[in-house]
């Protein structure tokens, strides 16, 4: 299939084909996350989550490494919170949001999900002094503070457990950081207890042209030093 000529009259709506295509395609009925979503815009929260695509992405990762523990540093209502229970693993989620954290409670009622409520650069210390450890940690939250957020959850992952730092592309879009010396990119680059890679994705469910391009950075731990 060609390219459209124009990327602001075509990619978008090809975009829109392909993010169809998979949605029909690769995606069941699910209730319970149907329910989430309603449930969340019904109480005003922002419409920020994940993709369906991006959440079941998320649980294949969980799938593949054999997950039993996750770590969620943004709950928002809980929508990628039950994608990670769905696969059997345990969930404890990090919110500041009060709201939120109501609403989250309410759509992951049953499942094995703890909620904590607070900053999570208050939270993670904790955890630390705890003994904590996942096999699977995901950041989906302040941008400012990923970089923080990264190093904690290092501390926080198994060996060979994944860390997994949504919206990296659109952040060193939005806040200039391309080009720049340090990024959150180029810090995770030195660190030599962890191997990542960054990819770069594309998706029309926003709707808009500069919000098309996104990605994501994955690391394992390779272990603590």
């Amino acid at each position: 299939m060609a390219l459209p000529a124009s990327p602001t009259t075509g990619y978008l709506e090809q975009a829109s084909k392909i993010d169809t295509l998979a949605h029909t395609s690769l995606l069941r009925p699910n209730p319970a996350l149907d329910s989430a979503l309603a449930s969340s815009t019904a109480a005003g929260l922002p419409d920020i989550t994940i993709t369906k695509l991006q959440g079941q992405y998320l649980a294949i990762q969980c799938q593949l490494l054999g997950a039993k523990s996750v770590l969620e540093i943004g709950t928002l209502g809980g929508y990628s919170t039950i994608w990670f229970a769905s696969t059997g693993a345990s969930v404890t989620s990090i919110e500041i949001n009060p709201k939120h954290r109501d609403v989250a409670l309410k759509n992951t009622e049953g499942l094995d999900v703890e909620i904590i409520l607070g900053a999570a650069l208050e939270v993670l210390p904790k955890l630390v002094e705890e003994g904590r450890k996942f096999d699977f940690v995901f950041i989906d939250a302040d941008w400012g503070e990923q970089w923080e957020y990264f190093q904690y959850a290092v501390k926080l992952t198994r060996e060979k457990g994944a860390v997994y730092v949504d919206n990296v592309v659109r952040e060193l879009f939005e806040e200039g950081e391309v080009g720049k010396q340090e990024s959150l990119v180029s810090k995770v680059g030195k660190l030599e207890n962890v191997q990542a890679t960054l990819v770069s994705t594309v998706s029309s469910h926003k709707g808009r042209l500069d919000e098309m391009l996104d990605g994501f950075l994955l690391a394992v731990v390779k272990g603590e030093k």
